[in-house]
């Protein structure tokens, strides 16, 4: 199953349009913000009301009430694909650099990063 949305909540969220707008590129994918400053007290009481169950005014299943209580905000932020392009570099020179360092794989030449990594800034100025 693929991602198809992503719905952020916590006050980075509400308050840093610059960091929504940088995992929106990022990710390749819209940025949501839930509508509630307080989604992990919507969670709780999703979930307290599905134990409730239907028959006691609560909800059958988590999906059939966040159906109900749960909403975003209006503003998404939408991927910028030249930035998102960016990141698909940088993302690709990262896990050269990890897989030479951090496992026990084969050593690497890693010559090439560091031109790589003053060529894509280079590019972007």
């Amino acid at each position: 199953m693929s991602v198809k949305e992503i719905v952020n909540c916590g006050g980075l969220a509400v308050k840093n349009p610059f960091l929504m707008q940088i995992y929106a590129d990022v990710t390749g994918r819209p940025m949501k913000v839930a509508a509630s400053d307080q989604a992990c007290a919507v969670g709780a009481a999703i979930f307290g009301a599905v134990a409730a169950g239907k028959a006691a005014g609560g909800f059958a299943n988590v999906s059939a009430a966040q159906k109900v209580v749960c909403a975003v905000r209006e503003r998404v932020y939408k991927p910028n694909a030249m930035n998102h392009k960016v990141y698909a570099e940088l993302y690709q020179l990262y896990r050269e650099v990890h897989d030479a360092f951090g496992t026990m794989a084969e050593p690497r030449a890693l010559g090439h990063v560091m031109k790589e990594l003053i060529r894509i800034r280079e590019r972007q100025r």
